[in-house]
């Protein structure tokens, strides 16, 4: 696994790469895509962090883990590729946008366009087998990234953190509340949402609005 990590985040993170559990991960990682198809591509294990650099981010959105068909990871949560099919928790989030914001429904599900604008699009755990869900879970991803979260709540201020669904919403205790500003829902799958926990929560506008307030430039969702 290459581990080589975006510059501007090298300074805060670089310490954890040379960890025991790292070097752990980093074996499992490079055994499982040799022997099996695995999700994203090595180059983009660490495309959110490419996208959004260290102290440009604005926002942070926690996913669990990446898709595990094909052609859809990119390495940003939620996100697929230009030209694939939009999984159903997308398509329920961008739903939740024009609800929201009168934004109209996007062609392309890349997500792209909004880690360049400061949004962090953060998987728990960064790589999965193909068609197995979880497969990679509880290997030392999950430490990493709550570093990464950590790290986030310490040295910036004034973060927005979306929380979305169960698991993303046990991540409350990594950041510090009198520092950043926390917005928590259902998860966007239909699971949650057709039980009334996703649309409606207006995260998109709310976000925009404290943005507007610490008098930071608004993300076009």
């Amino acid at each position: 696994m290459n581990v080589s990590i975006a510059p501007s985040w090298k300074p805060f993170l670089q310490a954890e790469f040379e960890k025991p559990y790292f070097h752990e991960l980093a074996t499992f990682v490079k055994s499982e895509y040799q022997n099996y198809t695995c999700y994203p591509k090595g180059s983009e294990i660490f495309s959110a962090f490419d996208h959004c650099p260290f102290h440009e981010t604005k926002v942070v959105i926690i996913g669990q883990d990446p898709y595990h068909g094909p052609n859809q990871a990119n390495g940003l949560c939620f996100s697929v590729r230009d030209g694939v099919p939009h999984p159903p928790s997308l398509s329920n989030i961008f739903k939740e946008i024009k609800f929201d914001t009168g934004k109209e429904y996007p062609k392309s599900g890349n997500l792209e366009r909004w880690a360049e604008q400061g949004v962090l699009l953060l998987n728990a755990t960064l790589t999965v087998r193909a068609h197995q869900a979880g497969s990679h879970q509880k290997k030392g991803w999950e430490k990493f990234t709550d570093v990464v979260i950590k790290t986030l709540s310490k040295e910036q201020e004034g973060l927005i953190f979306l929380l979305w669904g169960g698991f993303a919403k046990k991540k409350t205790g990594l950041v510090d509340t009198a520092k950043h500003h926390i917005l928590t829902s259902g998860h966007p799958s239909p699971l949650s949402a057709n039980r009334g926990l996703w649309f409606g929560n207006q995260h998109f506008s709310k976000t925009n609005g404290l943005l507007q307030k610490m008098d930071k430039v608004k993300i076009d969702w």
